[in-house]
Formats: structure tokens, sequence, C-alpha cells
């Protein structure tokens, strides 16, 4: 019976063998066999020849994650993509829409690639609501002269003070924000019949508006400089870098449709060389802006799926002017506010972009526009923004002709004061032009709106696998909330920074701490985690010996 047994075993073991030289002597023989029919051709082909200097292969590795990220076919994925590289969150230049330091506007400017044009009247394609407009306003003049008496003397608020903000700030801004409510239902209630784009509008109040880009063209910043010196071969220490930026924003009141405005200007003119903004290469925190460890997020103040996903009008405070100096004079918080409008708009609008498909590696195919209006309730500043590009990393900051435009305002008075008790000098020409800011009427474009996006997968919600659609929900959602990971990322403390780092007196401790151990915590991936443990009883048979539950990351 041994012996038997052992024959059997040695057939098997010869059979398998055999099949095994069998595959790959077919798989060869049509190997040959292709080789020979494409030996010759009539020209000759050569392999392309790649620069292997070290700026190339950079450039080809960004490359290769634009494309990898244009693939991507979720909205939602797209930004979890974007935040790939970093497990605890970008560097990013902080953009607060009511921190505007002194001398701002060239850096918003640059940053947001904005070409600013201060007006006296709006733009021309607003002229052909003129008549309307003077209709509307005849009829409301009445309500809002009312509405503007009883939130200035008709009311008694208790405001909860915060000593974040002055005292004069926040009063100013809870009157501008029931001041702007109030307004935004007289004129709505009163156009609804005479323009059907507002009845099916959508109001957001105190909208969560979050907007995240990489700008390049700046200097390097001193902390990656010194980390280049420490290694001799890297010869161009001052090769920019994208920088990440950030803007949060808080409007009063948004107004949204489910299709996009008019554009202001024709496309074509935002190649226009008269709209160039003039570079500013200078660090952020020159000026007064600072950096912050977070994860980008692109938040329109709705999620994605929502049906009206084009803003139209949007109001903003103005009660920061009251917190700066007054050594910075009038023509300054002139600026501030244009810089407020311009840092509004774009990011408004970037975020709406990714939204659709597009992201600051993969430009926009059309302009968007939005109107924004910034208020305390007695001086009022119009703005129309076009949206044009939204590509300003290192690779295409200086190769992308076209730039962004805005048409804004100085501060106009909506009333001249009040006096016993009735609103006197009812600005008619101010109230007019923000009412044709709501018979501004979106319209359907005619071409591919979402080109970047899947044909059959757009959002999450559209994915067909329960486990990969819950997982993806739950992780963009975390991400999108920006709370700190369960292990906070390691600090250095300021005896460590001067016995350890500058000086080394402390050499004769044990090195446990990342950075005597040659270890980069910022240099970690968003998907190099251990995933959530599975318990033995809840495995699925028959795959028992899967320990960890599935991540459903995209490849990026």
């Amino acid at each position: 019976m041994v012996v038997i047994y052992n024959f059997k075993m040695l057939a098997v073991s010869r059979h398998r063998a055999f099949s095994k030289i069998k595959h790959i002597a077919i798989r060869r023989y049509a190997q040959v066999a292709l080789s020979e029919e494409n030996e010759y051709t009539d020209t000759p082909n050569y392999p392309p020849i790649q620069d292997m200097s070290l700026q190339a292969r950079k450039l080809r590795g960004r490359e290769e994650i634009y494309e990898k990220i244009k693939n991507i076919s979720t909205v939602e994925e797209k930004q979890i993509g974007l935040n790939m590289p970093k497990y605890y969150g970008w560097p990013c230049v902080m953009l607060n829409e009511n921190v505007i330091p002194y001398n701002a506007m060239p850096l918003v400017q640059y940053y947001t690639r904005t070409h600013f044009k201060l007006i006296d009247k709006l733009p021309d394609i607003y002229n052909e609501t003129s008549d309307l407009a003077d209709s509307v306003v005849k009829e409301i003049k009445s309500h809002i002269e009312d509405c503007i008496l009883i939130e200035n003397e008709g009311v008694q608020r208790n405001i909860d003070l915060s000593a974040a903000k002055s005292e004069a700030q926040q009063k100013e801004d809870a009157l501008a924000k029931n001041l702007v409510r109030q307004i935004n239902r007289i004129v709505t209630n009163n156009i609804t019949d005479k323009v059907p784009h507002i009845l099916s509008s959508q109001v957001d109040y105190d909208p969560r508006v979050e907007a995240f880009w990489f700008m390049g063209g700046t200097d390097v910043p001193k902390k990656v400089y010194n980390f280049r010196s420490k290694f001799p071969w890297v010869k161009n220490k001052d090769e920019p870098i994208d920088r990440p930026i950030q803007y949060i924003g808080s409007p009063i009141l948004t107004v949204r449709n489910h299709l996009p405005l008019k554009p202001l200007v024709p496309y074509s003119e935002a190649e226009n060389p008269d709209f160039k903004v003039e570079k500013f290469t200078y660090v952020p925190e020159s000026v007064g802006y600072f950096v912050e460890f977070r994860h980008g997020t692109n938040i329109p103040g709705y999620w994605p799926g929502d049906l009206d996903e084009f803003g139209l009008l949007s109001y903003h405070n103005r009660g920061h002017i009251l917190c700066r100096k007054e050594s910075f004079g009038a023509q300054d918080n002139l600026e501030a506010l244009h810089c407020q409008a311009m840092k509004a708009s774009f990011g408004w609008l970037l975020s709406q972009a990714n939204y659709q498909g597009f992201t600051s590696y993969n430009d926009i195919t059309y302009p968007l526009t939005t109107q924004t209006v910034i208020t305390n309730g007695h001086l009022i500043s119009l703005y129309a923004y076009q949206l044009n590009t939204i590509a300003m990393n290192i690779d295409k900051v200086d190769d992308n002709p076209k730039h962004n435009i805005c048409f804004g305002t100085q501060p106009m008075k909506l009333y001249e004061k009040i006096e016993d008790g009735k609103v006197q000098g009812l600005n008619e020409e101010t109230l007019k032009m923000l009412v044709q800011f709501y018979l501004n009427a979106p319209e359907e474009r005619d071409h591919e709106m979402k080109p970047y996006l899947g044909k059959e997968e757009q959002l999450i919600s559209d994915i067909e696998d329960d486990n990969r659609r819950c997982w993806l929900e739950s992780r963009y959602k975390h991400l999108m909330s920006n709370r700190p990971r369960h292990n906070l990322l390691p600090e250095i403390y300021h005896w460590e920074k001067i016995y350890k780092i500058h000086h080394q007196t402390r050499f004769f401790e044990a090195k446990r701490r990342p950075f005597e151990l040659g270890i980069n915590p910022y240099k970690r991936r968003l998907d190099e985690h251990l995933p959530p443990y599975i318990p033995k009883v809840l495995r699925p048979y028959p795959k028992a010996r899967k320990k960890f539950e599935t991540t459903y990351y995209p490849k990026v």
C-alpha cells in the first residue's frame, strides 16, 4: 500500500509540473509569434526619452495625481482624494471672512486670482430688468421703511455678548441679520409672481461655507528652506511649493437655485490681459494671515446631492470694520470690504464648482456667477462676481491666462436717518440695484455641467454596494467635520526645541521622541492606519480569518 500511495503522489506531481510547463510554453510561443509579427515596421519606433531630473520626476508624479483625481467618479471621493496625502491635515493658510489684516488686498487678489473693478452702476446685463425693478421699488418702498423703523427702534434685543468680539460689533451684526431677513422676505414675496425662479429657489440662514484650494508661485516657507538646507545635493532650495488655502465664511443668508446665473462677461474675456492680477509672492505671515493644520473642506452650505446647487445671492455682515484700528484709515477699511467680497464670492463659487466635479487640479470648463451684498443695515455694498478659473497650483499659476472678475460698488446709504419715528431719505436707487440682484434670472446652460464625474455614479448615494456606500458616507462626513484624531499629533515642547534641537545639550538621554528617531509624523497618508477590528464572533463565514474591516479609500 505504501508503494502504491507514493506512485500515485508521484504521478500527480508530474502531471502538475507538466501542466505548468505546457502553460509556460504556450505563453512563450505566443510572445515569440507576436514579436515576429511586429518585429519590422515601415518607420522606426523609439521609446520616449524621459527627463530624469528631480524636477521632471516630481512633475510626472504630480500629473499622475491630477489624472487620478480627475478620473474619480463621485464628488465625495474626489474630496477624500484631495486629503489623501495628509493624515493629520494640510498646513492651511486660513482666509477667514471677517479677519482682514492691514493692506490685505494684493494678497487676496492674487490668492483668488481676481481682477477688481470699482463701479457706480451694475453691469450691462442688469439693464434688461431696469423697468421691472422700478415698479417693484414703488410697491415695496413703504414696507422697507416700516421694517427699518421696527428693527431699529421697535425691538429691544437681549444679546448674549461674547468676549471674542466687541459689544458694538455684536450689536451691529445682530441688527443687520434681522434687517436682512426682513428685506429678503419683503422682496421675495413681492416678486414671486413676476419672475418664476424665485419660487423655486431655496433660502439658507447662517449656512456653513468653506472652500479649499492650492496656491502656487509664492515664496518658500522658512521651515521648508531650512529642511532643504540639510541636504547638500538639493540645489534649488527656493523651488516653489503648493500652499494649501482654506476659506471659512459665515453669510447671514444665501439664496440658491437649480440653475446657474448668466455670465457677466463672455467667457473669452477671462483671458483678457487687462484683467491680469499682480503677483504677490511674499509669505502670508508677512501680511497677518496664519497657518493651521486641518483637512481641506469644500462646503457651499449644503451637502452633495441637493438639487439647488447654484448660488444666486448672499448677504454678509460688516461689523468687523468696527474692530479695526483707527490708524488703518478709511481707504483701507474700504479695501477690507472689497477683500471680504472677493473671498466670500470666490469661496462660495469654488465649493459649488467642487460639487460639479472640478477641483484645484482640474479647472472649470465654464464660468460661474454669484452676487454678494455686504451690509450693516444702514450702509450697503453690492458686488457681482464671475468665476472663470480655479487652477492656481504650481504647475498652472504662471501658464493659466484666465482670471476671475469682480464688479463692486462703494458703500451706499440705504437711508439717511431715522427721525421722529420715520425713516428719512430712503435711497430708491440703492434699493433698485438690490432688487435687480433678485430679478437676475438663472438659465440653463447648453454644455456638459459635470464632465469629470461618472455617468452612473456621481454621488456616494448612487453606489449600489451597501458596505462601500455606508463606509464612504461615514468617512466623508467625519473628514468634513475636522474632528481631531484619537491620537493627536506629537508636540515638540519648547525646552526640547531649545536643548535638543537647536543646541543639542542633552545627548546623554535616551532617544525616544519622533524627531530624535528621524520620524516625520506629518509624512503619513490618510489610509495609513489600522482598520477597525472585527471580533471573532462577528466575522463573516467562511472568511473567518478576516480580522479587520475593509476600507474603500480612493486610489490616489
